[in-house]
């Protein structure tokens, strides 16, 4: 696995943290544990997910992460950031901070990238999906203070997932027997699944990445400074299947 940032040691103990969640028996997210076991996740760690010191960083991160993803599209992949902390954030507080690195992330891409033509940039259209280097990316914010188990890491995370991929596994007619398969496992894992779940095109994807569960009143803080986008159409359906990744 790629690992960038931080200090190397602290870094792959992360990495292998994380990786040894996925790799758990009853873990639901078949997709998360085909890109760890196909080695497939690049990972940045970053700092305090509170602050901004790290997000050009992250930014050019998650570029390098894309260019090498646009190489080779056929294979599932991921990119991680994870933060040293903290580790004791509510649930309401996770999320508060998630949308605050979204945003500043947003609004450095802004400074040289176009937003993903196939996806909206407004956070409540129901075709929405966070875009880098115009690419459109399904974000799943971990935090040990998550309601749903299978979001609970020991620190914070976010993972970025490539929209594309998950159309090119509806391509094959993979799709959706992947999909059923994570919702049964996250049954039988979670104990229920995850009531904010949507496929794209549904609802506006905004409302799953941090796992919290929200009412019908939500509003999104997000804003793209971006031009363009807030009413193109959905044909793109993207590939939201699971809480996880």
């Amino acid at each position: 696995m790629n690992v960038i940032g931080g200090e190397q040691q602290r870094a792959q103990r992360h990495v292998d943290e994380l990786s040894r969640m996925v790799d758990a028996a009853g873990y639901p997210c078949v997709g998360a544990k085909a890109v760890v076991a196909r080695h497939q996740l690049s990972t940045y760690a970053a700092t305090d997910i509170r602050l901004p010191q790290d997000d050009r960083a992250i930014a050019g991160f998650l570029h390098d992460f894309i260019d090498r993803y646009r190489m080779v599209p056929s294979v599932l992949c991921s990119a991680a950031v994870i933060f040293d902390g903290p580790e004791d954030l509510t649930e309401p507080d996770f999320e508060k901070y998630l949308w605050q690195r979204l945003q500043s992330l947003a609004d450095i891409d802004a400074e040289s990238c176009a937003y993903d033509i196939r996806v909206s940039n407004d956070p409540a259209a129901k075709n929405f999906g966070f875009s880098i280097c115009a690419e459109a990316l399904y974000v799943i914010g971990l935090h040990p203070g998550s309601s749903r188990r299978a979001r609970r890491f020991s620190r914070p995370a976010i993972i970025f997932n490539p929209h594309a991929q998950f159309e090119l596994l509806r391509e094959r007619g993979k799709y959706e027997v992947m999909k059923r398969s994570v919702r049964q496992r996250d049954q039988e894992y979670s104990g229920s699944v995850n009531p904010m779940l949507a496929d794209f095109g549904e609802s506006s994807e905004a409302v799953q990445y941090s796992g919290m569960q929200h009412g019908n009143n939500w509003k999104c803080p997000f804003a793209s400074g971006h031009h363009g986008n807030e009413n193109h159409s959905s044909e793109n359906r993207g590939g939201i299947f699971t809480e996880t990744w």
